[in-house]
C-alpha cells in the first residue's frame, strides 16, 4: 500500500466518524431541549442505530457485495446522508424528526462496513497496517467533539438556549456531503461476488454461524454481548443529556476523553490479552462498566465531579477489552468457512439486538425516574446499568470455561 492510498484511507476513516461524532451524541441533548422529546422518544430516535445495524447486511449482502463498487456506494449514500441532515436540522417536533433520522441511520450503518471493506481491499498485510488508518476514525470523532465544544461552543448552556445545537446536523451534513464526493476518488473496490450465484438470506445476516452456538462457551460469550449490550445502551443514550443537565460545561469536547482513552487501551489489549486470557480480560471490560456506571451515580454531586471523568475515561477498557477481544475470539472460533458470517451475526446480536433492548429499557428507566422540574434522578438511573453490568460479568465468569485463544498483532 502506497503513501498516497493510506493518506486517501484515512481521511476515508476521519471524516467516516467525525460524521458520526459531530451529531451522535450530543442527539441526547438536542431532543429534550430542542423538540421537547420525551424518554422514551429519545430512545426511539437512538434505537434507530440498532435497525441500521439489523438491515446494514441486506444493503451490503443485496447490492455492494454483487452488483456496484463499494466506494461508489459509500458515496452515494453520504451524499443521500447530507440531504437527509439537513431536514433534520429544520424539523420542528419530534414526529418530523423521527423519519429522517431512521432513513439516515439505515443509510449511514453499512457505511461503516463499507469503509473497512475499501481500506482491507487496498492492504497487502491488513494485520499491520489497518489500525494506522482506523485510528483516524477515532481522531474524527475526538475533533468533532472539540469542534462542537471548544470552537463553536453549540453545546454550552447559552448555545442551548438559543437552539445552536442544530447546527451539529448542518456540520454533519457538509462533512457527509464532502465524504461523498471525496469518495468517488478513493481506490476501486469491486464487488467481492460476481455471476449469477444464488442469494440466500442466510448468508447476508450470518446464520451459517449458528452452528457455532453448539459449542458451550461461544454461546455463553454471544449471550454475554447481547446482555451487556444493554447497559452500553445507557451510555450512549442519555451519557450527553446527563452531563448537560448537571451542569457540566461543554459535555461534547468532554466526552472525547473516551475516545482518547479507547486509542491508550487499544495499545494496551495486546499485552493483556497475552497475559491474562480471553475470558480475564471479558470479565475486567464488563466490571469496567460497573464501575463506570458507579461513577456516574456519585459524580454528580460537586465534590466528587471528578470521578464522572473517570468514568468517561473508562470507555477504552469498556469497550476495546469486550468488543476487539470479542471480534479476536470469534475469528478464532469461526476458522476460515464462516469468518465473515461469524462476525455478522455477532454484530446483528450486539449493535442490533442487544442495544435494541438496551435503548428502550433505557428510555423506559429514565423516564421512569424523571422529575416534575423535567430532570432525572440521575444516581438511581445509573445504578441499574452498573448492577445490570455486574450480574452478567459474574454469570460469564461462572458459565465460560477457560481456554487458550491465539492472538496474532
Amino acid at each position: 500500500m502506497n503513501k498516497k492510498i493510506q493518506v486517501q484511507l484515512s481521511v476515508m476513516m476521519f471524516l467516516e466518524f467525525f460524521i458520526w461524532g459531530s451529531w451522535f451524541v450530543t442527539m441526547g441533548i438536542y431532543l429534550p431541549n430542542s423538540l421537547e422529546a420525551s424518554d422514551p422518544q429519545i430512545a426511539l430516535a437512538y434505537s434507530t442505530q440498532s435497525w441500521g445495524a439489523i438491515l446494514a447486511p441486506f444493503i451490503i449482502g443485496l447490492i455492494a457485495d454483487r452488483y456496484f463498487n463499494a466506494e461508489r456506494i459509500l458515496a452515494v449514500l453520504h451524499l443521500v446522508g447530507a440531504i437527509l441532515m439537513v431536514q433534520l436540522a429544520y424539523a420542528e417536533s419530534f414526529n418530523r424528526f423521527y423519519p429522517f433520522i431512521l432513513a439516515y441511520m439505515v443509510l449511514y450503518m453499512p457505511t461503516l462496513a463499507l469503509v473497512n471493506s475499501i481500506a482491507f481491499n487496498q492492504m497487502d498485510n491488513p494485520a499491520k497496517q489497518f489500525s494506522f488508518v482506523r485510528v483516524f476514525g477515532t481522531i474524527g470523532w475526538i475533533v468533532a467533539g472539540l469542534t462542537i465544544s471548544y470552537v463553536f461552543h453549540w453545546d454550552s448552556q447559552e448555545g442551548l438556549t438559543k437552539g445552536d445545537l442544530r447546527n451539529t446536523f448542518l456540520l454533519t451534513a457538509m462533512a457527509s456531503g464532502f465524504l461523498g464526493f471525496f469518495s468517488f476518488t478513493l481506490p476501486k473496490t469491486p464487488p467481492a461476488l460476481t455471476g449469477r450465484r444464488k442469494i440466500r438470506i442466510a448468508d447476508i445476516i450470518g446464520l451459517e454461524a449458528l452452528k457455532l452456538l453448539k459449542n458451550r462457551n461461544f454461546l455463553v460469550f454471544f449471550l454475554a454481548s447481547v446482555l451487556i449490550c444493554i447497559p452500553l445502551a445507557f451510555y450512549y443514550q442519555h451519557a450527553g443529556q446527563f452531563l448537560g443537565e448537571i451542569g457540566i460545561s461543554n459535555p461534547a469536547g468532554k466526552m472525547t476523553i473516551g475516545q482518547l482513552s479507547e486509542i491508550l487501551f487499544m495499545l494496551l489489549l495486546p499485552f493483556f490479552f497475552r497475559r491474562f486470557g480471553f475470558k480475564k480480560t471479558l470479565i475486567v471490560a464488563m466490571l469496567a462498566w460497573t464501575v463506570r456506571y458507579i461513577c456516574f451515580a456519585y459524580g454528580g454531586a460537586g465534590e466528587f465531579t471528578f470521578l464522572l471523568f473517570l468514568g468517561i475515561a473508562l470507555h477504552g477498557i469498556c469497550y476495546d477489552f469486550f468488543f476487539v477481544s470479542g471480534q479476536i475470539y470469534t475469528d478464532s472460533k469461526a476458522g476460515p468457512k464462516y469468518k465473515s458470517a461469524a462476525q455478522g451475526l455477532i454484530t446483528l446480536a450486539t449493535y442490533g439486538l442487544g442495544m435494541l433492548i438496551g435503548f428502550w429499557i433505557a428510555g423506559r428507566i429514565t423516564d421512569y425516574f424523571s422529575l416534575p422540574d423535567s430532570t432525572h434522578n440521575w444516581e438511581m438511573i445509573w445504578m441499574f446499568p452498573a448492577i445490570f453490568a455486574l450480574g452478567v460479568s459474574i454469570l460469564f465468569g461462572i458459565l465460560f470455561k477457560n481456554e487458550k485463544i491465539a492472538y496474532k498483532s
